[in-house]
């Protein structure tokens, strides 16, 4: 994959859905590095709906620009659901956003665990007090599971605001 989605893929549907609920939305990125944010702007009209986004690779950016808890981050590990719902969260914050969208996972070659091989992606999204946490697991190389954790997060944020209603936490996996 290079990165570039088709027309009609997960970004365009995302902003169509924005769109036409003249609703904004916020980005917070971890192991994506900054992929959601560039899908989504570059479709025209996109400064409608996105307000901006922030790149937290580190611990200590998900703590300084994001306000993550450092005892969910001790606790959890960055890849956790926990640590996704507050990154969401304080994109919605520092934007002012509608909705917001946050990814933290393990792309590889490296840095898997038995707990989190690579391929383990969380993705958090919230939208007017739901949230939703979910766990992934992606196959391939470090652009395959960057590229497969940006269509998703996408999805998974368009599905909250499409049912517009709070959904159950179930952390279940994904593929």
């Amino acid at each position: 994959m290079n990165g570039h989605e088709p027309a009609g893929g997960p970004a365009r549907r995302l902003f169509a859905l924005l769109r036409s609920a003249g609703l904004t939305a916020a980005f917070a990125e971890s192991c994506t590095g900054g992929l959601c944010a560039a899908a989504l702007t570059a479709i025209p009209g996109s400064s409608s709906v996105f307000l901006g986004g922030v790149v937290s690779y580190s611990n200590e950016s998900k703590r300084e620009l994001l306000g993550v808890d450092a005892a969910t981050l001790d606790r959890h590990g960055a890849v956790s659901a926990e640590v996704v719902r507050e990154m969401a969260s304080g994109a919605v914050g520092r934007f002012g956003a509608d909705c917001a969208l946050a990814v933290s996972g393990i792309a590889g070659p490296e840095g898997g665990t038995a707990g989190k091989p690579v391929g383990t992606v969380w993705i958090g999204v919230r939208f007017r007090g739901a949230a939703l946490e979910r766990r992934y697991r992606f196959d391939g190389d470090r652009d395959a599971v960057r590229n497969a954790a940006r269509d998703a997060a996408f999805a998974q944020l368009a599905a909250l605001v499409a049912d517009g209603a709070p959904p159950e936490r179930d952390g279940s996996d994904q593929a």
